[in-house]
């Protein structure tokens, strides 16, 4: 009995280390959390790509957390205010930094 309660214990204690290392912190993503951001970055590159306007814009996507970052190059200040607002309506997307600069 004693055998059972001790391989049970070493477990229970494995596979709670296991779930403290998949879970997140201040300045580091859980495993669904980068899923989540992954899919954040693919929608708004995939919106960006679709919408004219932004064929010939150098527009660099990243996702932290729900909170997107577009860099790049853009041909004007309307165009790079149009992506910021085109990324705000992603579902999914808590916030847009605008760091473009325009060409």
């Amino acid at each position: 009995m004693n055998i059972i309660i001790k391989k049970l214990s070493v477990i229970s204690i494995f596979l709670m280390a296991i779930l403290v290392g998949c879970a997140s912190t201040r300045t580091h993503e859980a495993t669904g959390e980068y899923v989540d951001d992954t899919v954040i970055t693919t929608k708004v590159k995939a919106a960006l790509l679709h919408d004219r306007r932004f064929h010939s814009a150098e527009i660099n996507v990243e996702t932290y957390k729900g909170n997107v970052q577009l860099s790049g190059f853009v041909s004007s200040e309307v165009i790079a205010h149009d992506a910021q607002q085109l990324a705000g309506s992603i579902k999914g997307v808590k916030s847009v930094y605008n760091d473009m600069r325009i060409k």
